[in-house]
């Protein structure tokens, strides 16, 4: 059975259109009742529409008999490091304010397999019971807190750096992060008003960032997303440092003998990997799907060009607050710069083109694979539709960038014709 509402991660839409309360309270009684949970922790993230959708939400764990923890605003890993048999996010990631949407966690803190989301989907229409009921657990996220500093935080004294927290969910908790770590900490984006939510800042807009640390000389910035489960740095310079790059420092840091990531990974952390005799395993674009091959081959550490770090030690899933501590760890001394530059990049053009039809066209298709026929071993050409929002993406890699960014515009052309 085809999934009607789940996407590349849980269920996401604007809401009011796509997402409404009733279809969040149905996810909830179905989720629940699929699980078989008799206790439900569910957090969300700093949109309007939270409060609303957790009401929703809970009134469907509660039909399901079971009881709705409430954590609260926390950042998606600690819903994901809960002990109960269930997790729920009320989150839309780095989508805009306007989005908001239903993240699930199992017993084990693991995103649902397309099966398991089937197999929900089939109960979204089950009959409510009675019972059930609601608790609030006010320590959720100073616990949270203290789980990532005592596993993942290194003295940080002399460090200065700029945090964006995209007035989202690690607002209160990054900056107290780096702060008890003993580094000089610039929180930026710490407000959250329901509406500002990676509003020009964050992981989807270093712009910010960037001119932040220039201004103030200092060591890195670090940029969260809304929901905290993606990270991405700017170096000393103010240049943005992107997932590859940060995981390239992290497998030369840690020593892993096997790295996963997706198809929009770089050819530069390829080579890099094979020179270091470093297995790499790629796969669909998708975080959970990183972690599925990390299950499936017995590794540690994984990611995305997009920020999201998987490091599984000691950890279930991406946290974009581990990661950023890891990647203080790895400089040793060293500036961002430095570190970075171990991995060599070949140019990457890429657009986003607004669509009405994810569905790629015949003419799509054959100039991808006519593209990709001329690169031959210089380049590549991969155009997909995004999980979230309704855009297709372009992504062009070459060795040279004016063919790859010729290239880029030519396909997202041809893409708007197409489909716009």
């Amino acid at each position: 059975m085809a999934r009607r509402f789940f996407g590349t991660d849980g269920v996401r839409g604007v809401v009011g259109e796509m997402l409404t309360a009733d279809l969040v309270e149905r996810l909830g009684r179905a989720a629940t009742e699929w699980s078989g949970a008799d206790r439900v922790f569910v957090g969300r993230d700093t949109r309007a529409s939270g409060p609303e959708l957790e009401e929703a939400l809970v009134t469907g764990i509660r039909g399901a008999a079971a009881t709705a923890v409430l954590g609260g605003v926390l950042p998606t890993p600690a819903v994901a490091l809960s002990p109960l048999d269930l997790g729920v996010v009320i989150s839309a990631s780095h989508n805009p304010p306007e989005y908001n949407g239903v993240k699930f966690f199992d017993a084990h803190g693991r995103k649902l397999s397309d099966e398991a989301e089937e197999e929900i989907e089939a109960l979204l229409d089950a009959p409510s019971s009675n019972g059930g009921g609601v608790e609030r657990d006010d320590a959720a996220a100073r616990d949270y807190l203290t789980y990532v500093l005592d596993h993942f935080g290194a003295d940080l004294s002399g460090l200065r750096v700029a945090v964006d927290c995209a007035n989202g969910a690690y607002s209160e908790i990054a900056p107290a992060a780096f702060a008890q770590l003993g580094a000089e900490v610039l929180p930026l984006f710490v407000s959250p008003d329901g509406t500002n939510i990676n509003d020009g800042c964050g992981a989807t807009d270093t712009a910010a960032l960037e001119r932040e640390v220039l201004a103030g000389g200092f060591d890195l910035g670090i940029a969260f997303d809304g929901d905290g489960d993606r990270m991405l740095a700017v170096d000393e310079r103010g240049e943005p440092v992107d997932g590859d790059q940060i995981l390239a420092i992290l497998a030369l840091d840690l020593g892993v003998d096997l790295v996963a990531v997706t198809e929009m990974t770089n050819h530069g952390f390829h080579s890099l990997m094979k020179e270091r005799g470093i297995r790499v395993v790629t796969t669909d674009v998708g975080d959970r799907y990183v972690l599925e091959a990390l299950w499936r081959e017995g590794g540690l550490l994984g990611g995305e060009q997009s920020g999201h770090v998987v490091y599984l030690r000691d950890h279930v899933s991406g946290d974009g607050l581990a990661a950023a501590l890891l990647l203080c760890a790895a400089l040793r001394g060293r500036s961002v710069s430095e570190a970075a530059a171990v991995m060599p990049r070949w140019a990457q053009s890429k657009q986003n083109v607004r669509v009405a039809s994810k569905e790629l066209t015949q003419p799509i298709r054959e100039a991808v694979a006519r593209l990709n026929g001329e690169f031959g071993g210089s380049g590549r050409v991969v155009v997909r539709p995004s999980g979230t929002e309704p855009l297709i993406r372009v992504l062009v890699e070459a060795q040279n960038a004016s063919a790859a960014g010729e290239a880029c515009a030519s396909l997202a052309a041809l893409v708007q014709e197409e489909l716009g």
